[in-house]
């Protein structure tokens, strides 16, 4: 008769261990993201979408900036080098006054493949670290830029974590579907 209250709080315990470990183990959030207006005038390519994320959330404020370029990449090769992340990416529309940090990584995000390279950008109220990604699908490109107050890991991580997002990875994967 004792045994049931026994074996129903093992049960018990061992369901909130499971709750714990599993917390635990899970993988870091993408911070608290929130969309905001294109800040960027416009140029030959449709806006994009940009986002937000504080510092509370993402270790130091973080914008990113996301757009297709439909029909501008090497349709075999898609991103080469650092050399075409650093005239693709948009980090030129975050500052004029950009310079790479060190040299770029291959990295996958939603599918496409593609470089990922830090930058210094000059801005009027200081400096910033910035991210540029140059992604291909076919013959068409994705880029992100991401710029925030953080070093150039912190800055790549939110960026990567948000791209990782399932929102931003269905929205990403139907705008170079479009096509």
């Amino acid at each position: 008769m004792r045994t049931w209250p026994v074996i129903a709080a093992m049960f018990l315990a061992l369901g909130g261990l499971s709750a714990v470990a599993a917390y635990e183990m899970a993988p870091p959030r993408a911070g608290e993201w929130h969309e905001m207006a294109w800040p960027f005038p416009r140029d030959g390519w449709p806006a994009g979408r940009a986002f937000r994320c504080g510092a509370a959330d993402c270790g130091g404020d973080v914008e990113v900036y996301v757009r297709p370029k439909l029909g501008f990449c090497n349709c075999t090769s898609g991103v080469a080098d650092d050399d075409e992340v650093d005239r693709v990416a948009d980090v030129d529309m975050i500052s004029a006054r950009f310079a790479p940090l060190k040299t770029g990584d291959s990295v996958d995000v939603a599918d496409m493949t593609g470089r990922i390279r830090a930058y210094a950008v000059e801005l009027p109220g200081g400096k910033r670290t910035a991210i540029g990604i140059a992604l291909s699908h076919r013959c068409d490109l994705m880029v992100i830029a991401a710029q925030g107050s953080g070093d150039a890991a912190q800055v790549r991580q939110a960026a990567l974590a948000f791209l990782g997002s399932r929102e931003i990875k269905t929205w990403m994967t139907a705008a170079m579907g479009s096509r």
